[in-house]
């Protein structure tokens, strides 16, 4: 059990739920966040515990070496991120500045902290770019082709040196697409998220693109179990976290469509720039390395997700 963990970006759809999964395992927790698009809310029942103790703040601040010191966490959860894509070829300083200088930073306190081990929230689709292996296994070599994948690739290396210099062992879980309950369907880009609150509105959705594009769905509580299970077995190393199958956009909405009972045709937009054509991860190694499966079905995960938005109006 991890008696004390750090959790940037703990107020965001993935990092919340993995501060619920610590908490329940019997952790004691510090929660990281800006609230830059993170939500308190998401903390309720975690702090309502006495377990979670939450810190408004940039990564980048120079305060974080204090706070993270001070804390003393045995493991690292570093999931805080500016994560939209496009936004990083529109921006690519500001994309570097939060995801390169805001993990070094965070990297530099966790290991003058006495942290032993660092976990990071990487990206499979972005930091492999376009390839023509599929599933794709971690021996692909990795050629990003935003800068958002740029800097998710580029924090290895950083990784890779502070595990040298500091012995600060870490692991690298390369995501591939995280859906699931609370996941925000204004500001998170994610398009479970998306389709279903506009069908639950009765809203058209559009799909970018003709809708053959592929892609690989990942439910949030299975990753939050990676995470846990990284913590524990660490090894320098990256691995994907996904699930090796892939899912039209097309197949996606019909599945939302079914679920949600609704019955609406989408609008189709031209495709967006940037946006890959197909992206599935192998598993492969996650499976060996930490006994990790994505145990949710997308059928399953789906419902969950649905029930969840019927209830939830955010």
């Amino acid at each position: 059990m991890i008696s004390r963990a750090i959790v940037t970006g703990g107020a965001g759809f993935i990092g919340s739920h993995l501060v619920g999964r610590l908490v329940d395992e019997g952790s004691e927790v510090l929660v990281i966040d800006d609230l830059s698009s993170g939500k308190l809310e998401r903390l309720v029942d975690a702090r309502a515990t006495g377990a979670v103790n939450f810190h408004q703040m940039d990564i980048r601040a120079d305060e974080l070496n204090d706070v993270v010191g001070h804390f003393r966490p045995e493991v690292v959860f570093h999931q805080a991120a500016q994560i939209d894509l496009r936004k990083s070829v529109v921006e690519p300083a500001l994309d570097a500045s939060i995801n390169v200088v805001g993990t070094v930073n965070v990297l530099q306190a966790a290991a003058q902290a006495g942290a032993e081990r660092f976990i990071f929230a990487s990206s499979g689709g972005a930091t492999f770019g376009d390839v023509d292996i599929f599933p794709t296994p971690e021996t692909v070599p990795r050629v990003p082709e935003s800068p958002y994948g740029v800097a998710k690739k580029v924090a290895d290396d950083y990784m890779g040196y502070y595990s040298r210099a500091f012995d600060l062992d870490f692991m690298s879980l390369g995501y591939s697409n995280v859906y699931g309950p609370a996941q925000d369907p204004h500001g998170e880009a994610g398009v479970v998220a998306i389709f279903t609150k506009k069908l639950l509105a009765n809203e058209v959705p559009t799909i970018f693109g003709d809708g053959t594009a592929r892609r690989d769905y990942v439910y949030v509580s299975d990753v939050a179990d990676a995470c846990i299970r990284a913590a524990a077995r660490g090894g320098n190393r990256y691995l994907n976290i996904a699930t090796g199958i892939e899912t039209s956009v097309n197949e996606l909405l019909r599945m939302l469509l079914a679920e949600t009972g609704v019955d609406i045709e989408p609008v189709y937009a031209e495709a967006k720039p940037g946006d890959l054509d197909r992206s599935v991860l192998d598993v492969g190694a996650a499976k060996e390395h930490l006994g990790w499966e994505p145990w949710t079905t997308l059928e399953d995960g789906l419902a969950a997700t649905v029930d969840y938005f019927r209830t939830h109006d955010i």
